[in-house]
């Protein structure tokens, strides 16, 4: 695959068309940022994040930039995905000997996993009471049955919740989740009304999954507006989750922890934003906004540092930063290829639920890029302030 020269950190691969961080990526991952560069929609080069892997129409790890119109699968099917991350005014000290009782009390308080959850908490009915919904049509009874008792609750695959300490012995809590069944389920129908849509009108497409809305289509706006409901949703779903996570681990320690500082960032999700006078959508699939100033988390996998970072405001990656450590292997393949052994070795010095090992696997760490590299990477995109080491890890499975 030809890579040619530098702009920036990044290096340029097809005739400018991508622009790439990433020191370890393969030839898939960058032909198809390639074929998503060439499509019709799309009004810029590609950014490609250093933990980009090969996705569902796009690349995950990659910023793209549209005018007048959007990619629902590029955006992807869980809006609003993301970090939050709480330093609080707890010490390693403060912390009891064995975190196995806090574990078991967060998953009491978290609900996670795939499977229905029974009640919509205080919390998750004021939110929704205040913005719910609007334009259901097409969503079926169970659909909307899961609005609210989902609200609050991790959901599975590399969803997770952790107790950390940073490199001053301080402890955070970090969750990592999204939108949920509401989430998926409006964007799947709108993937495939674009796609019905884009045949009905005979646009051109290399991958069914780029297809997209102009604004002059008739479903434009209401994907739009699903969109952004979604991502509030998911960002409320964190802060719902993190209160919680505090309160079970004020339990464990005898009272509420303060709060010296909290951060909730997407990194699945779509943004109207200004780019070099014009004024775009930016697709963020798998990567934090990363303006100057801005505040971000980055986790690693599961047994490896998180990072809490400053953006840099770098204009090649339209102010855009990793969103992780990325996969190296697919779910199958790290299923079929890695050693509950290696995986129990890597998770050494965690409380985590070592008992599912067998059913957490695809998650294993060796199953991800190494999240050091993807930081040396992107140094001219963030900044590094904290260090995260988790002690404790909690996963849907």
């Amino acid at each position: 695959m030809e890579r040619i020269g530098r702009s920036g950190g990044a290096v340029e691969v097809g005739s400018e068309s991508v622009r790439s961080w990433a020191s370890e990526i393969d030839d898939g991952t960058l032909r198809q940022a390639l074929t998503s560069a060439r499509c019709a929609a799309v009004s810029g080069p590609v950014a490609l994040m250093p933990d980009a892997h090969v996705g569902i129409g796009a690349t995950v790890g990659s910023v793209i930039p549209t005018e007048g119109a959007i990619i629902p699968a590029a955006v992807g099917v869980d809006l609003g995905c993301g970090m939050i991350a709480v330093r609080t005014d707890l010490a390693a000290g403060d912390l009891p000997e064995s975190l196995a009782p806090l574990l078991a009390s967060v998953e009491r308080a978290i609900p996670a996993g795939f499977s229905a959850h029974p009640r919509t908490t205080e919390a998750a009915e004021r939110w929704l009471a205040a913005d719910p919904l609007a334009d259901a049509e097409g969503l079926g009874r169970k659909d909307r049955a899961k609005i609210g008792p989902q609200l609050g609750t991790l959901g599975g695959g590399n969803h997770f919740v952790e107790v950390s300490l940073d490199t001053d012995e301080r402890v955070w809590c970090v969750l990592h989740s999204g939108s949920r069944g509401i989430g998926n389920r409006l964007a799947s129908g709108h993937i495939t009304g674009a796609r019905r849509l884009c045949a009905d009108l005979q646009r051109a497409l290399e991958d069914r999954d780029l297809a997209y809305y102009l604004e002059s289509d008739p479903d434009f706006e209401r994907y739009i507006n699903h969109m952004l409901w979604a991502q509030r949703y998911a960002f409320a779903n964190r802060e719902i989750m993190m209160n919680a996570l505090l309160a079970a681990l004020g339990r464990a320690v005898g009272r509420r922890p303060g709060e010296a500082e909290r951060i909730n960032c997407h990194h699945n999700y779509a943004a109207r934003e200004t780019h070099g006078g014009r004024e775009l959508w930016i697709t963020r699939k798998g990567a934090i906004r990363a303006r100057a100033g801005d505040r971000g988390v980055i986790p690693g996998s599961m047994g490896a540092d998180s990072y809490v970072v400053t953006g840099l405001g770098n204009p090649d990656s339209y102010d855009s930063a990793a969103h992780g450590a990325g996969r190296r292997m697919s779910r199958k393949q790290a299923k079929r290829d890695l050693s509950i052994d290696d995986f129990r070795d890597a998770m050494a010095g965690r409380t985590w639920q070592a008992d599912r090992a067998e059913r957490l696997v695809d998650e294993s760490p060796l199953a991800y890029k190494d999240i050091a590299t993807v930081m040396t990477d992107q140094a001219d995109l963030v900044r590094i302030d904290h260090i995260l080491r988790a002690v404790m890890n909690y996963k849907g499975c």
